[in-house]
């Protein structure tokens, strides 16, 4: 191989051939290898990479054009005790590969170490020379440059972030062609759109599309990882979600088509660990290419898992910290996303806080990455870290979410009732926890992908995860829900009733907050994962291009009862409320402060009897009410009255300094198709059911 240009990692293709160039600091030896199909057999031919810079290992090789698979072995001692793993049997995937073919066999082979059987179980120590390359993935050779892209460039005081998942979203929906359910082609198709822009939705936050593998022993189980927080190429999308064979173009198409509509273009990314588990997990491309270099290890050779998925990648090294933004940055250039969601973003750095991370300050100078989007999810299994992100990073609020549920769903009896103060500090922007950076970096949610959905934090007390195989014994013991007096599903039309009042009460709740507002998928239309509280897996049997067999709470269901007709045209006009009324007063923390001009406040608290809150009634831990207004212009204001109690309560409308004219304009109590808005005077005396959120409109003269 003649020399190639360093500079550039991975594989980049020129006019008249290929450049090929990775990181392995600790190998003695690397090798290129190409296969090629010879009268119907997959051949290998292998170059050695003699040419190195550094720890930059690199080759030119002539007429290598685009389509043409590839994969590294990489030749270095094997001292396991000391976290070092080369073996130059299994073939390995390029970190910076754009696209891979092929599935991974779940077989003995694919392990560095001595396997038995596909799970890995064997003599962790021993090296394995049983050659991997028919039974991994291989990496595609692409040539895709950076593109010119129209973006929405939506403000966060504008967004309603909507997490979905490719495949979920659009399995069941018989509008889009068979064979283009469940993929990115779908998700540009105009009844995806018009579905997202009728909830009022600005960005879609996409579950992990890079390329991801099932866990051994989850495949054992007969199940996949249908969520995909297991990455084996960070900057390859994943195969499986593309209608087509060039996953690259499709997803660029539905990027486009997302901005065309306004809407923006969030990705869930898994950068603080790979598919390859622990010591016992298969070497499929880092734990090959310089396994100490590349993953966390103690002083003994064994890694460091603060991600509770046997492995944390080493996030803070600089050749990773390089990866991870040249990563971003294809995403963003090439594919064109808006910005990123970081799994578990607290193991991607070692230092005291994030405001010290290398990562932070890689991403915070690029010119780039620091003008999009960024999205923390605060916490691992060991650290948790809510508030302590630099600007302009936002962050996944739980404590606004276990206040949410604790108002609507708990009481003193269960065990988690605390009166108001939590969820009046959750609705006005959580300054106590985002003090210095505004109400906009609280992402806010009630439900996600990980947890119960809306529908079932109503209809299930305990969770229901057997189907995952791990006898119920995965995911959060503490859900802070409510069954409402019976277990599952049900016909007492009661239990329905009040069910059905306390989904639209806490999706009022979210969607008149200050902050930012994030919908899970299909808590708009209700869709229940049958009391599973950690649906990360689906059988095997379950194929995208089967619509029927895709059964469950795991897809959108697109055909609609009149109760879950009901919750979507709830969500559709209370989206329009907050962008009619809210949008624009949300994007600084609200003062509290008396308007020398309009003698009223931006926001006020008032008691049953109409009167502003006291001391007394904020200690009050056994209150289960509270009545907020929120000044949206000189004419009007929004006014909440909220009724978390199990019993019907009177109301009084504040008198007429706060308004000369009240009209409620959402009751979660009413049928939303059919319900006419009331209009009172001022100090009048409000009845709300249990259960039941209303919101008035306040108009008044100057």
């Amino acid at each position: 191989m003649l020399p190639a240009d360093p500079r550039t990692l991975g594989a980049t293709v020129t006019e008249g051939g290929t450049n090929f160039a990775i990181w392995s600091n600790g190998a003695d030896a690397v090798e290129l290898c190409l296969f090629n199909e010879i009268n119907g057999k997959l051949v290998e031919t292998r170059f050695a990479m003699s040419h190195r810079n550094g720890p930059i290992w690199h080759g030119y090789l002539a007429g290598v054009r685009p389509g043409q698979r590839y994969g590294y072995r990489i030749y270095g001692p094997w001292a396991p005790e000391h976290g070092v793993r080369f073996n130059a049997a299994k073939l390995l995937i390029d970190p910076y590969t754009h696209q891979i073919a092929g599935e991974l066999s779940y077989v003995p082979e694919i392990y560095g170490h001595v396997a038995e059987d596909g799970t890995g179980s064997g003599e962790l120590n021993l090296r394995d020379d049983r050659d991997s390359a028919m039974y991994v993935p291989h990496s595609v050779v692409t040539d895709f440059p950076v593109r010119n892209i129209e973006r929405p460039l939506i403000s966060w005081s504008q967004m309603i972030i909507y997490e979905a998942h490719v495949q979920g979203l659009t399995a069941k929906n018989t509008e889009i062609p068979e064979n283009e359910r469940g993929t990115y082609k779908a998700l540009g198709h105009p009844s995806t759109i018009a579905h997202l822009k009728s909830l009022g939705i600005t960005a879609i936050e996409l579950l992990p599309i890079a390329a991801s593998l099932t866990e051994p022993a989850i495949h054992n189980r007969g199940r996949r990882n249908y969520w995909g927080y297991n990455s084996i190429a960070f900057s390859a999308p994943n195969p499986m979600y593309a209608s087509t064979s060039d996953p690259i173009s499709e997803l660029q198409w539905a990027v486009d088509q997302l901005h065309g509509a306004g809407i923006e273009v969030i990705l869930d990314v898994v950068y603080n660990h790979t598919a390859e588990g622990g010591v016992g997990g298969p070497t499929l491309s880092y734990k090959g290419i310089d396994n100490k270099a590349y993953y966390r290890h103690d002083g003994n050779g064994n890694y460091i898992d603060v991600t509770g998925c046997g492995n944390t990648f080493a996030a803070s090294n600089p050749h990773s910290v390089r990866q991870i933004v040249d990563s971003l940055r294809w995403w963003i250039e090439v594919i064109g996303v808006d910005g990123f969601r970081f799994d578990l973003t607290t193991a991607l750095y070692t230092s005291e806080s994030a405001f010290n991370s290398s990562l932070m300050s890689a991403i915070e100078s690029d010119s780039v990455l620091r003008n999009f989007k960024m999205i923390a999810e605060p916490w691992d299994v060991t650290r948790y870290s809510l508030g302590d992100f630099p600007h302009p990073w936002r962050e996944w609020n739980d404590v606004y979410r276990d206040s949410v549920r604790q108002f609507w769903l708990g009481d003193l009896e269960r065990g988690f009732g605390d009166g108001v103060s939590d969820i009046a500090n959750s609705i006005s922007g959580s300054s106590s926890i985002f003090y210095y950076r505004g109400p906009t970096s609280s992402i806010n949610f009630i439900a996600a992908h990980d947890g119960f959905t809306l529908h079932d934090m109503v209809t299930y007390k305990e969770k229901n995860n057997f189907a995952n195989g791990e006898a119920n014994a995965d995911g959060s013991d503490s859900n802070r829900s409510w069954n409402v007096g019976e277990e599952g599903e049900t016909n007492d039309p009661n239990i329905n009733s009040s069910r059905h009042r306390l989904k639209k009460s806490m999706l009022a709740t979210l969607m008149l907050s200050s902050g930012v507002p994030m919908l899970n998928m299909g808590d708009e239309v209700s869709r229940t994962q049958s009391g599973s509280n950690n649906a990360y897996s689906l059988p095997q049997s379950i194929i995208q291009e089967n619509a029927e067999s895709f059964h469950g709470g795991w897809a959108l269901p697109w055909e609609l009862n009149e109760t879950a007709q009901d919750i979507l045209l709830t969500t559709q006009t209370l989206a329009k409320i907050r962008q009619t009324y809210l949008a624009d007063v949300t994007s600084e923390f609200f003062t509290g402060i008396v308007d020398q001009g309009t003698k009223r406040k931006d926001i006020a608290w008032f008691s049953l009897g109409g009167s502003e809150m006291t001391d007394d009634h904020w200690a009050d831990e056994e209150k289960r009410s509270i009545t907020v207004f929120v000044e949206a212009d000189p004419t009007r204001g929004l006014l909440l009255l909220m009724n978390s109690s199990t019993e019907e309560t009177f109301f009084t409308l504040p008198d007429q300094q706060w308004g000369q004219s009240f009209r409620c304009i959402f009751d979660a109590s009413q049928v939303v198709e059919t319900y006419e808005p009331v209009i009172q005077t001022p100090s009048a005396k409000i009845s709300v059911p249990a259960h039941t959120v209303q919101v008035w409109l306040v108009t008044r003269t100057r």
